[in-house]
C-alpha cells in the first residue's frame, strides 16, 4: 500500500492528506486529543467506520428513502446558497493604488505604541532583592544575576522580556518599565508575582507603521468593505428581481 494511504475500505482510500485536513478543521481542544499517535489512531476508525456505514447504507438503498431526498434536498439548498455567494465575493479585488491612498488618509490609524525592550529579575522576598540590587551596583552583571537568582522563567536568557507595550504587564511592573530611562536599573518594584529588579535595553518611540508593515492589514479591510458593498447591491437587485414578500408582525 502506498504510504500516502493509511487504509482502503472495498477500494475506497483514506489518505494521510484527508486525515490532516480533517485534523486541521476541528477546535483546538479536539485537536489536541488527536496530536498524538494513538489520537490519530482513533481518528481513523472514525474515517473507516465512516466509509463502511457509507458502503451498506449504499447497499440498503437508503438513498432512495423519502427521508433521505429530502435531508438531500435542503443540503443542497444551503450548499448552493453559500457556493453562490462564495462565487460572487471571489471576484473582488483592491487595486495597489487604492491600498496606498487608504494608507495617506488613515495615517492616525496606523501608529504603533511606544513599547520598551527590558530585563527583569524575579524573587519572592523584597530582602532578597535588595541584596541583589546591591550586588548589580557594586559590578554584577544583571544577566548573571538574573541567571542566579530569579524565579522567572526568562532566567535562562538573562531576565529578557523582549519588547512590550504599555498596558502589556501588570500596572506596578509597566509603570516602573516606562518610566526608567535606558540602562537605568529600578528600585525593588512589588506586584502580585513577587519583588522585581528592572533594567530597560531599549526604548521604541511611538511611530507610524510604514505602508510595507500595514499593506496585508490594508489590503484585507478594503476588501471586505468591498465585499460587504457587493453584497449588499447584489441583495437589492436580486430583491427587484424576484417576488418578496415580508411579513415583519411575525417577528414580533
Amino acid at each position: 500500500m502506498d504510504n500516502n494511504v493509511l487504509a482502503k475500505v472495498e477500494g475506497i482510500e483514506i489518505t494521510k492528506e484527508h486525515l490532516m485536513n480533517i485534523m486541521r478543521s476541528l477546535p483546538q481542544q479536539q485537536m489536541m486529543e488527536v496530536s498524538t499517535v494513538e489520537g490519530r489512531k482513533r481518528l481513523l476508525d472514525e474515517l473507516i467506520a465512516a466509509e463502511l456505514f457509507y458502503l451498506e447504507a449504499s447497499a440498503n438503498k437508503l438513498d432512495e428513502e423519502e427521508e433521505f431526498k429530502k435531508i438531500l434536498e435542503e443540503a443542497t439548498h444551503s450548499l448552493l446558497q453559500r457556493f453562490a455567494i462564495q462565487k460572487l465575493l471571489e471576484k473582488v479585488t483592491v487595486s495597489e493604488e487604492d491600498m496606498k491612498a487608504y494608507y495617506d488618509n488613515n495615517k492616525k490609524s496606523f501608529v504603533s505604541s511606544e513599547e520598551v525592550r527590558a530585563k527583569h529579575i524575579l524573587v519572592k522576598e523584597e530582602e532578597e532583592a535588595n541584596r541583589i540590587r546591591k550586588e548589580i551596583e557594586e559590578g554584577k552583571s544583571f544577566d548573571e544575576a538574573a541567571k542566579e537568582y530569579s524565579t522567572c522563567p526568562s532566567k535562562d536568557k538573562g531576565g529578557d522580556l523582549g519588547f512590550f507595550g504599555k498596558g502589556r504587564m501588570v500596572p506596578e511592573f509597566d509603570k516602573a518599565a516606562f518610566e526608567l530611562k535606558v540602562g537605568e536599573l529600578s528600585d525593588v518594584v512589588k506586584t502580585q508575582f513577587g519583588y522585581h529588579l528592572i533594567i530597560v535595553e531599549e526604548k521604541k518611540e511611538a511611530a507610524i507603521k510604514t505602508y510595507e508593515q500595514v499593506q496585508e492589514q490594508i489590503k484585507q479591510t478594503l476588501i471586505r468593505n468591498e465585499q460587504t458593498k457587493v453584497y449588499t447591491d447584489k441583495f437589492n437587485s436580486l430583491k427587484e428581481q424576484y417576488n418578496v414578500e415580508i411579513n415583519e408582525d411575525g417577528l414580533k
